[in-house]
C-alpha cells in the first residue's frame, strides 16, 4: 500500500488487491438493530448507488458501486447478520427528521434529556462533467454528528459484511488513513475526527460532545483504480454545503408551479436519486425483496430499469421541466436495447445489459421474516407486449415537446412498430408479471395499439419519415376492434383484465390516459365503478387485481385513479380529495414504497419505489392541466381517436 500527503490535505491511495477474505460468519450481537418498518427509512445518493438510513441513524442498506452491486450493508433484510452503520445517542431519545430543503440531504434530529445532537447523512452530489475535473471519490458516504444543545453521548457502531452479508470484512488500521477494508479487488476506508476502537470485524466507540462540538465520518469505496481521501474538517463542511447547492439548483430548474409543490418535488428528487448518472437508466427501487405480504414469498428484486415505466417517467420529466433527463433516459432506452432489437426485454441493468437470472439468498432471514431474498429477476425472460407501447408513447411525447430522432432512432422506432404489428395479438405475461403462464391481456393490447398510434402520429407530423402506413392502420384498427368487443363483458358493465374474462385491473383506468377512449364515455363510467367496487382498498386505495390472500393497496394504481377523475372521469374536486388523500400516505420524509397496507397505513414492498412517484407527479400535473382549463394530452388525442381509426379503416377498404 502506497500513500502521500498532497496539497489541501487530500490523501492519495493505490489499493492493494488481496485474493479473498477469511471465510467465517459473523457473530451474533444484542446490540444489533431490530427490523425497522419500511416507512422508517430515508435515502441518499449520488445518482450512482443509494443508502437507507433508518430513524434511529443507522445504514442499513448499501449496495456500490451500484445500485445492483453486492451490499456492504443489509441489515434491512437481516438485523443480525446483514450488517450496519448506526450513529446515535447512547440515551434515550426522540427523533425527527427532515431532507435540508429541496435536496437529498437527510438531517435527523436527536432530542434527549441530556441535550440536542442532529445528524446529517449524504453521497456527495455533483455532475459528471464536474466529477471529471477534480480528484474525489466515486462512492463515499459522509456522516456528520454535531450536538446543538447541553451534552449528548454518541455511540459509533460500524459492521460491514460483504456480499449481502454472507461474508465478514477484516478491518485494519491503516494510521492516518483510517480503517481500511478490502473485499475482493474492491478497497473500502472509513476515517473519523476522533478515533475509533475495533476488532477484527467492528469498528465502535462512545464520544461525548457538547454544544458546538461534532463528529465527522467517510466512509469511502474504490474499485481497480486510485482513489483520493479528502480531508475531514473544513473540506467535508465544503462538501455537505456543494451537495446541497446542486440539489437545489436542480429542483429550481423545475417548471412545476401547481399546488403540490412540496409532494411534487419531492418525489422529483426521489426519482432524479434513483437514476444511473453515467447512463441515463432510472431503476425501479433501491431495494430487493422488500415484501408485498409480510412474511410471504412474494419479494423480488427490484435494483434495475424497468422499460414500463417509461411513458409515465417522461411525462413526468417533461411535465416538470427536466427535458435533459427526458432525452437521457429515452435515448438510453433506445441504445440499451440495441442487442435485442426489434424484440423488447421486460428489463435491463443500468449499462442495459441482461439482468442477472434470479437466486435465493438462503443465508439471510429476510425482512421480518419474509423468505426468501432474492438477487436477480425470473421475469426477465417474460414476454411482456405492454413494454412496447411504452417506449413508444414515450418517443411520441418527446417529440410532442420538441424533440425529435436521427435516422438511426427512426428505424429502431419503427422496427419496433413492425415487431407489434407481427405479434399484438399474443398472449403474454401482462404488466403485472404473474408467474402463472400467459394471456390474453387487455392492457397489453391496449399498449400494443398506442405503439402503432404513436407511430402514425409521428409520421403524420414529419418525425419518422418512412413507414409502412397501411400495415400499421389495419393492425391498430384490428386490435382497436377486439379490445371493443373482447374485452367489454356486458353483463358486467365494464371492461376486462383479460380477453373474454370476468376480472377487473387497475390497468383499466389507463384506457382514457392512451387516448383510445375518453374518460366521460359510458364505458369508461361503469368501468371505474366496477374498479372501484372489485378492487378498492378505502381512503381511495386500489388494489392492482385481485388475490387472496391480498397484498398491499398499490401505489401507483390509486393515482391513476386519481388521474382519471382528473382527466373528465369526475369532477376536479373529487379529483384533488383523491390525490389528497393518497399523498397522506407517504413516509415523514415524503417517500412512498410500491404498496400500502390498508389497514395501518404502513408501506410494503420495495423503496423508495420509483413507479408510485412518478404517478404521483403525472396525477398532479393532471390536476393543474385540469385547474387551468388546459386538456391533458390523451384528451387532444380522444377527440378526433374514434373517427380517425374508423376513417382509416375506410380508406383501406376502398
Amino acid at each position: 500500500m502506497l500513500w502521500v500527503r498532497l496539497p489541501v490535505g487530500i490523501i492519495f491511495v493505490c489499493p492493494a488487491h488481496l485474493v479473498g477474505v477469511d471465510d467465517y460468519l459473523p457473530q451474533v450481537d444484542k446490540r444489533t438493530p431490530s427490523a425497522h418498518k419500511i416507512q422508517d427509512y430515508g435515502i441518499i445518493g449520488d445518482c450512482r448507488s443509494a443508502a437507507l438510513v433508518s430513524k434511529t441513524g443507522s445504514i442499513d442498506w448499501l449496495c456500490w458501486p451500484r445500485f445492483d452491486s453486492p451490499s456492504i450493508f443489509a441489515a434491512l433484510l437481516d438485523p443480525e447478520r446483514g450488517g450496519h452503520w448506526s450513529i446515535a445517542p447512547a440515551e434515550p431519545f426522540e427523533v425527527k427528521r427532515s431532507y435540508i430543503r429541496d435536496s437529498n440531504v437527510l438531517q435527523t434530529h436527536f432530542y434527549c434529556n441530556s441535550g440536542k445532537a442532529s445528524l446529517t447523512d449524504l453521497m456527495p452530489a455533483a455532475s459528471e462533467a464536474f466529477r471529471r475535473t477534480i480528484l474525489i471519490p466515486d462512492h463515499e458516504v459522509i456522516r456528520e454528528m454535531r450536538c446543538v444543545s447541553g451534552e449528548v453521548e454518541i455511540e459509533v457502531d460500524f459492521r460491514p459484511r460483504a456480499w449481502y452479508g454472507r461474508d465478514a470484512v477484516r478491518i485494519r488500521d491503516s494510521g492516518k488513513l483510517g480503517l481500511r477494508m478490502e473485499v475482493g479487488r474492491g478497497a473500502y476506508w472509513l476515517r473519523s475526527s476522533l478515533p475509533l476502537s475495533f476488532e477484527r470485524d467492528r469498528a465502535f466507540g462512545k464520544f461525548r460532545l457538547k454544544a458546538g462540538e461534532r463528529l465527522e465520518f467517510v466512509f469511502t469505496y474504490t474499485e481497480g483504480a486510485p482513489s483520493v481521501l479528502p480531508a475531514l474538517g473544513k473540506h467535508l463542511s465544503e462538501w455537505i454545503e456543494r451537495s446541497v447547492q446542486w440539489w437545489q439548483q436542480w429542483v429550481d430548474k423545475s417548471s412545476y408551479d401547481g399546488p403540490y409543490r412540496e409532494s411534487v418535488m419531492r418525489s422529483a428528487l426521489a426519482l432524479k436519486l434513483l437514476a444511473y448518472s453515467p447512463s441515463g437508466a432510472i431503476m425501479a427501487a433501491a431495494t430487493t425483496s422488500l415484501p408485498e405480504i409480510i412474511g410471504s414469498s412474494l419479494n423480488w428484486d427490484y435494483r434495475y430499469c424497468w422499460l414500463r415505466d417509461a411513458s409515465l417517467t417522461i411525462r413526468a420529466l417533461l411535465g416538470l421541466g427536466y427535458t435533459a433527463e427526458a432525452e437521457s433516459f429515452l435515448t438510453w432506452l433506445l441504445i440499451a436495447t440495441r442487442l435485442t432489437q426489434p424484440e423488447l426485454r421486460v428489463m435491463y441493468d443500468v449499462f442495459g445489459e441482461n439482468v442477472p437470472h434470479e437466486r435465493e439468498l438462503s443465508f439471510l432471514s429476510g425482512y421480518c421474516d419474509s423468505r426468501p431474498v432474492r438477487i436477480g429477476n425470473g421475469a426477465r425472460s417474460q414476454l411482456q407486449l405492454d413494454t412496447y407501447g411504452e417506449v413508444i408513447d414515450a418517443a411520441a411525447q418527446f417529440a410532442r415537446a420538441g424533440g425529435g430522432f436521427d435516422r438511426t432512432m427512426q428505424k429502431v422506432l419503427v422496427g419496433f412498430g413492425k415487431y407489434v404489428a407481427d405479434n399484438w395479438n399474443r398472449p403474454d405475461e401482462g404488466i403485472w408479471e404473474p408467474r402463472s403462464g400467459q394471456k390474453d391481456h387487455t392492457h397489453s393490447r391496449l399498449m400494443c395499439w398506442t405503439a402503432l398510434d404513436r407511430l402514425l402520429e409521428l409520421h403524420s407530423k414529419k418525425c419518422i419519415k418512412s413507414l409502412p402506413q397501411a400495415l400499421f392502420e389495419r393492425e391498430r384498427q384490428r386490435i382497436r376492434d377486439e379490445i371493443e368487443q373482447r374485452a367489454w363483458n356486458e353483463d358486467m358493465r365494464s371492461y376486462v383484465s383479460v380477453l373474454d374474462g370476468k376480472d377487473v385491473d387497475s390497468t383499466l383506468l389507463r384506457i382514457p390516459w392512451y387516448g383510445f377512449e375518453r374518460a366521460n364515455s359510458s364505458r369508461m363510467q361503469s368501468t371505474y365503478k366496477a374498479v372501484r367496487r372489485e378492487l378498492g382498498a378505502g381512503d381511495h386505495l386500489l388494489y392492482r387485481y385481485k388475490r387472496n390472500p391480498p397484498e398491499g393497496a398499490f401505489g401507483i394504481c390509486g393515482f391513476w385513479g386519481s388521474e382519471f377523475l382528473s382527466i373528465g372521469g369526475g369532477t376536479l374536486d373529487e379529483a384533488h380529495r383523491a390525490f389528497e388523500q393518497l399523498v397522506s400516505y407517504q413516509n415523514d420524509l415524503g417517500l412512498f414504497a410500491e404498496e400500502i397496507d390498508p389497514r395501518t397505513g404502513s408501506a410494503l414492498g420495495n423503496f423508495p419505489q420509483a413507479f408510485t412517484h412518478v404517478g404521483l407527479i403525472s396525477a398532479a400535473l393532471s390536476l393543474k392541466e385540469r385547474a387551468r382549463g388546459e386538456a391533458h394530452p390523451a384528451e387532444k388525442r380522444n377527440q378526433m381517436a374514434t373517427n380517425t381509426d374508423r376513417k382509416a379503416l375506410g380508406k383501406m377498404s376502398a
